[in-house]
């Protein structure tokens, strides 16, 4: 089995189901969008989202999916930011809780949170203070850093910070690894084309992207889309909902159906599905299956709020993946 390391925004997701898409507009935050906040518009939403009624988990794109891959055994460590502050500790605990190997700077500023804002359709919505997240910098990495992993994930958020973006991924392939990118948002897609498409040009091996993403990056739709990325890295996988997933190599493609859910939130539904995605990969399995573990961490995720699974789901997981295995 390879082992993983991440790479991304340490934050803290703070999550609340809206009543109506009033505070949305109000904040002018669009549907089903990323922005960034400072800190007082931050803490605006949050007042206003303490009396909605919230909770408050661990979280991040790159965080999210090495929590999968820990969750199902697999050998994990993160590289991140956060504040010295209560929520950065509260950060690094659930981490090592799930077997993690925390590799957390801390930063004078306040820790980073997200506001994960669901509709009453499951849509999420995201007001992003990045506080000390985003202080995470090209200096702070070292080669150790590393050493000791076979492949690097990577959240498509960081490449607002390219030189961190660029020595992240240079620092992977000087050891080895292989590397894979989630886009993250369709408005970080469309200010960083460019660059992007150098990215997954020359580090990139695997790319993950939703629908949205794809089509903000190549103006196509999903079954077009997923061809033009395997033109530029070796395995692209489009997500694309409830009609599930297409993944295409080279040399392969396959259209991986969604399994049946409960949708109750919709965070995370990305960041696990590679969860499950790399899981396979990592231990050989075939692309279909690896896109059917994929389905199955994501679909699962879903019916809950926010990322956390309990551990009798993590067990009917490991279950049904030992059926996918052997089929």
């Amino acid at each position: 089995m390879k082992s993983v390391l991440g790479i991304g925004n340490a934050l803290v997701d703070i999550l609340a189901t809206l009543p109506s898409d009033e505070l949305l507009d109000k904040y002018c935050l669009p549907k089903g969008s990323m922005r960034h906040v400072d800190e007082i518009i931050s803490n605006n939403i949050l007042k206003e989202l303490l009396n909605i009624g919230c909770q408050r988990v661990a979280g991040g794109s790159s965080a999210n999916t090495i929590n999968g891959l820990a969750m199902l055994g697999t050998k994990t460590g993160f590289i991140g930011k956060v504040g010295a502050d209560k929520l950065g500790e509260d950060f690094r605990i659930d981490q090592e809780s799930s077997g993690i190997h925390s590799n957390l700077l801390t930063d004078d500023v306040s820790s980073g949170r997200a506001m994960v804002l669901i509709s009453s359709d499951v849509e999420r919505t995201f007001a992003v203070y990045l506080g000390a997240a985003i202080e995470l910098d090209s200096t702070d990495l070292t080669t150790a850093m590393f050493e000791g992993y076979s492949h690097f994930h990577i959240e498509g958020y960081l490449v607002q910070n390219h030189r961190l973006f660029e020595k992240a991924v240079e620092l992977a392939k000087l050891n080895g690894m292989t590397v894979s990118l989630d886009m993250a948002s369709y408005n970080v897609v469309d200010e960083n084309k460019e660059f992007l498409g150098r990215m997954l040009e020359h580090y990139v091996d695997i790319v993950f992207a939703n629908e949205d993403e794809a089509m903000s990056f190549t103006g196509l739709e999903p079954d077009k889309a997923v061809s033009r990325f395997a033109e530029l890295c070796d395995i692209a996988v489009v997500k694309i909902g409830k009609e599930g997933s297409l993944i295409k190599s080279k040399q392969e493609f396959h259209r991986i159906n969604a399994i049946a859910a409960n949708a109750v939130d919709a965070t995370g539904a990305g960041d696990l599905y590679a969860s499950g995605f790399l899981y396979g990969l990592s231990n050989g399995l075939s692309l279909d299956k690896c896109g059917a573990i994929g389905s199955l961490c994501a679909g699962k995720v879903v019916e809950v709020i926010g990322t956390k699974m309990s551990d009798i789901t993590w067990k009917l997981i490991q279950e049904k993946i030992k059926e996918i295995e052997t089929k």
